[in-house]
């Protein structure tokens, strides 16, 4: 990704994932960085960041978005994550 807005290193969560944006009248496809942080020295919140390669899309000019959890709310996205990774490797068994 030329003029990354995240930085993206050994740590990051996930460096190269499908990514896509869709807007008004497009939608473009292109790989995405998502990273999951903390502070090192008393966390009180998670910041979920998402960066598409801007070198693949046309529509948006470069960004990064980002939201911020609680640990209550961090707790209930791992729950509806694991329920739907359970009902996808459920489907791929059958």
């Amino acid at each position: 990704m030329a003029d990354r807005v995240l930085k993206v290193n050994a740590f990051t969560t996930f460096d190269l994932l499908d990514g896509a944006v869709e807007g008004h009248g497009f939608e473009e496809g292109a790989f995405a960085t998502l990273n999951v942080r903390t502070a090192r020295e008393a966390p009180e919140e998670i910041t979920l960041e998402l960066e598409l390669d801007n070198t693949e899309l046309e529509s948006v000019p470069p960004h990064a978005d980002r939201v911020t959890l609680s640990a209550a709310e961090a707790e209930r996205l791992a729950d509806e994550l694991q329920s739907a990774a359970d009902r996808v490797a459920s489907a791929e068994e059958e």
